[in-house]
């Protein structure tokens, strides 16, 4: 494959932040031309896509530097300006004696890094898959807060009076927040017992309405996958959830270049951990962690619901292999069907 200095006359390199944004504009040998600290605003896309059109005319690439956070709207535009734009992660910084770091260093280390790389990734588009990726942070951010919530309860419940935690210390944790939402206090009660009453109450309904808020954006995640992707909801295994993260981390069609580089991707890779005359893989421990975890609930609910999947676990087990190596492997197995899956249909076009 071509190296991408054989490709373009210049590369953008492009560090964001929330308030600007600085775009270092290199050679394909990677010298320094120029460059240039824009706001982030549409005035700011104009003037750095103005920059680039003064300092390199022809060939160019634009490597930026979190394209799918405080670049997003700057990739946005781009991509509708016609311009190639790839997505960098952040550049790795050499270890200086003087600890040198700018934002101008920045935005050239990404732009030597696009040089580098053999592979170039492309922006995760917008849309659907961003409305995908609205829901399914907030959702987890709703799940957070009522499993810290729960957590706080407990807490409450263990140090609560006598009185008050004979009658809670044996509820489910279903039970223990319907009774302590609708706990009431009243005026002949001490201080401490009106305190701690409120204080569980309080809790209860905030991890209730934590429960609710995750289950209304379930709801509307639902309605969304369900129209752009019904074939991944036919799989087995894939409900609503492990889908969203599946479509959010692929994004669209041909942004992935291999099965290998989306089994890379999610983490379930194997790495050869051989040794003398035992060969065997062990599990990739990097790579997108969300995704990582939807290919995990798969395998965990094919393994218990479907067929095929329980007839593979019990062959691969009386080879001698460990519930862990299935489990890496059935991962890998899932990656390949379900990216195939992905490539060959109009999800998200």
């Amino acid at each position: 494959m071509a190296m991408l200095a054989d490709q373009v006359d210049a590369v953008i390199g492009v560090d964001t932040h929330k308030h600007t944004h600085t775009a270092a504009l290199v050679t394909p040998t990677g010298g320094l031309v120029a460059d240039v600290t824009i706001p982030t605003d549409a005035f700011g896309a104009k003037r750095v896509l103005a920059f680039a059109r003064e300092h390199a005319p022809g060939r160019r690439v634009w490597a930026i530097e979190g394209s799918g956070s405080y670049g997003s709207g700057l990739t946005t535009y781009l991509l509708e300006q016609g311009e190639w734009v790839v997505e960098i992660d952040r550049p790795a910084r050499p270890a200086r004696r003087n600890g040198a770091k700018s934002d101008e260093l920045d935005a050239l280390r990404a732009a030597r890094e696009a040089l580098s790389r053999e592979h170039l990734a492309q922006p995760r588009r917008r849309g659907d898959r961003e409305a995908i990726r609205v829901l399914v942070c907030t959702r987890e951010g709703a799940i957070l807060s009522r499993t810290r919530a729960i957590t706080h309860l407990h807490a409450l419940v263990v140090n609560a009076p006598e009185g008050i935690r004979n009658q809670l210390r044996k509820l489910s944790t279903d039970d223990l927040l319907e009774r302590c939402a609708r706990l009431r206090t009243g005026p002949s009660q001490s201080i401490e017992h009106r305190s701690t009453i409120a204080a569980l109450r309080s809790t209860a309904r905030r991890a209730l309405a934590c429960e609710a808020e995750a289950g209304d954006l379930e709801s509307g995640l639902e309605l969304i996958v369900t129209r752009v992707a019904p074939e991944l909801l036919a799989e087995p295994g894939v409900g609503v959830m492990s889908a969203a993260r599946l479509l959010n981390a692929w994004s669209h069609q041909g942004r992935i270049r291999s099965e290998a580089a989306f089994a890379s991707l999610a983490g379930v890779s194997p790495i050869p951990a051989s040794s003398g005359q035992t060969i065997r893989h062990r599990l990739n421990r990097s790579g997108d962690r969300q995704l990582n975890r939807a290919l995990h609930t798969i395998v965990l609910s094919r393994l218990q619901h479907h067929p095929e999947t329980r007839a593979y676990a019990e062959r691969r087990q009386a080879e001698g292999r460990t519930a862990r190596e299935i489990k890496r492997c059935l991962k890998r197995f899932a990656a390949r069907g379900l990216f195939r899956l992905l490539e060959r249909s109009t999800l998200m076009a």
